[in-house]
């Protein structure tokens, strides 16, 4: 069995490597339940992202999180992009040295999955 997306660390991507395939993806996606896969022109490209929205009880919760999942990027090195609308949290992860997905894009994504389940 393989290891646990949450059981990993982000490796440093300097670009230089293509990023993960449709097939590759669709084998990582159900590890990180709820993101979905969004196609976004980022820097007059098209770029595969991975996309979550959270919903919590207010402002105070949201921002709790967000304090929570700045802390997991700083020691992941691997940073989202991220809006906050009250009560709402929208993420956005791909890895810009790439223009696209990396497995650390999942990683991630799992591991703020693991902040909201309280681990």
């Amino acid at each position: 069995m393989s290891t646990p997306l949450t059981a990993k660390r982000c490796v440093p991507c300097e670009g230089g490597i293509p990023p993960l395939t449709d097939a590759e993806i669709a084998k990582l996606l159900p590890q990180v339940p709820g993101w979905r896969v969004v196609a976004m022109e980022k820097t007059s490209r098209v770029m595969n992202t991975l996309q979550k929205t959270f919903q919590f009880k207010d402002f105070r919760e949201a921002m709790a999180f967000l304090r929570k999942v700045g802390d997991l990027a700083e020691s992941e090195g691997h940073h989202p992009d991220f809006y906050v609308h009250y009560s709402r949290v929208d993420f956005t992860i791909w890895t810009h040295a790439i223009g696209g997905l990396h497995e650390n894009d999942f990683i991630l994504a799992a591991k703020i999955d693991k902040i909201i389940k309280g681990g």
